[in-house]
């Protein structure tokens, strides 16, 4: 089963734990990286797998202050990460499912969820596409690592 919540300090050590392919680091950050951005726009979040921390994201409030191709309602998805001992297993997909239940509780005056994705990182790209994101057809161009894909969906 998979849960959502908050970051806390209880969840340091386990966080801390969380590693990803050296590959991968490109993409999204280590968890070390993810602690220094939690302010009132950036929330800090994990995702529990049978009560384990298994991986985190953030989600930001203010990211169409920053991208113009997410509309003033819409959220951000950014540093979403799994666990690279246990990718592959599905667990992306089923997190996003359990995220927007959790934003339909927790975020609900927001009615999109938008993100980008690196055109190299191809797995991540089906992932989020498995778990229903549509795409938009322009890139967003000025990614750190490259192109990347504009990918959103009603939350």
């Amino acid at each position: 089963m998979i849960a959502i919540e908050k970051l806390t300090a209880q969840h340091l050590e386990e966080l801390s734990k969380v590693v990803l392919a050296k590959d991968q680091i490109q993409f999204a950050c280590s968890a070390e990286e993810f602690l220094k951005e939690s302010n009132q726009r950036v929330h800090l979040h994990v995702i529990k797998h049978t009560s384990k921390v298994i991986g985190f994201f953030k989600l930001d409030c203010g990211y169409h202050y920053d991208y113009a191709f997410c509309p003033s309602d819409g959220l951000g998805l950014r540093s979403f990460v799994i666990d690279k001992r246990l990718q592959g297993q599905g667990l992306g997909q089923v997190t996003i499912k359990a995220l927007l239940a959790y934003l339909k509780q927790h975020y609900s005056h927001y009615s999109w969820l938008y993100l980008t994705v690196n055109c190299k990182n191809r797995l991540a790209k089906s992932c989020y596409q498995k778990a229903g994101f549509l795409e938009e057809k322009a890139l967003y161009l000025n990614g750190p690592a490259g192109p990347q894909h504009i990918m959103y969906m009603p939350v």
